[in-house]
């Protein structure tokens, strides 16, 4: 019966682990797609710092890549520079990968 319980634990453990590190990659890349984004828009690097930080946020207000689409997007458009709905969505894989790298370089 401990060899079960063993093996349940360590299966938790790795949930959790595998949860965490995720949670880690995609707020790398949301990082990142900020600074892309605040190129973009020409910002400062204090409010490149700053816009990267509000994008990390941006991402727990629903589940999913939506959210930090729609801020991009809509910061973007705002500041005057032109950019479509593909090309931020773009530049979030692009991210992600470079995000994942960067991680696992890492641990």
């Amino acid at each position: 019966m401990t060899s079960f319980e063993d093996r349940e634990r360590a299966e938790e453990a790795k949930f959790a682990h595998d949860a965490d590190t995720q949670f880690r990659i995609q707020a790398r890349r949301n990082r990142l797609v900020g600074e892309w984004a605040a190129e973009r828009m020409g910002l400062s690097p204090a409010e490149t710092e700053a816009y990267a930080k509000a994008v990390v946020q941006a991402d727990f207000e629903e589940a999913g890549d939506e959210d930090v689409i729609r801020k991009l997007l809509g910061d973007i458009t705002a500041a005057g520079v032109e950019t479509t709905e593909a090309e931020v969505r773009t530049a979030l894989e692009a991210k992600q990968v470079e995000a994942r790298r960067a991680f696992l370089g890492e641990v």
